[in-house]
């Protein structure tokens, strides 16, 4: 049980755990959990932290095969530019491992931007907290327990 699922059963959140059998030597944690779970790359979003400005952590949670935009991200974060956390950083304010990091139950409550192309799906997968596992639920959910903000981050 991750802090991410305690929290969906705690908010009595409608969701559904899906578990895989994760390979350590997969190129793309996210394509390999789409392509496990036979699910469409574009309904699977992999969670990402960036540091804006050098000090300000922000979360973004983008489809598997899509890149981040740094400058988008600092836009979106109205900053001036973005780098990606260092992994120790985000470890220690996540709570979880690379790989395995949820955008839900984090230790801190960091500013959150969703992919705007979360809005036109029915369900969205986010990480559950560790590999091979995956948290199916409404992205108006996902944005309600996060906080988040629909925004472009992706070029």
């Amino acid at each position: 049980m991750t802090p991410a699922i305690k929290l969906l059963q705690q908010k009595k959140i409608a969701h559904q755990v899906h578990e895989y059998n994760h390979d350590p030597a997969a190129a793309s944690y996210g394509l390999e959990a789409a392509e496990k779970m036979g699910v469409s790359p574009e309904q699977v979003f992999k969670t990402l932290v960036a540091a804006v400005d050098g000090k300000q952590l922000v979360v973004a949670i983008l489809p598997v095969d899509q890149q981040l935009s740094l400058k988008k991200i600092a836009k979106a974060a109205k900053g001036k530019k973005a780098a990606m956390a260092a992994p120790a950083q985000v470890e220690r304010t996540t709570g979880y491992v690379l790989g395995g990091v949820s955008p839900l139950g984090q230790k801190k409550g960091l500013p959150t931007f969703i992919h705007h192309s979360a809005k036109a799906l029915e369900q969205v997968y986010v990480s559950a907290g560790k590999r091979g596992l995956e948290i199916q639920l409404a992205p108006g959910d996902l944005q309600s327990l996060t906080r988040a903000e629909f925004a472009e981050i992706t070029g």
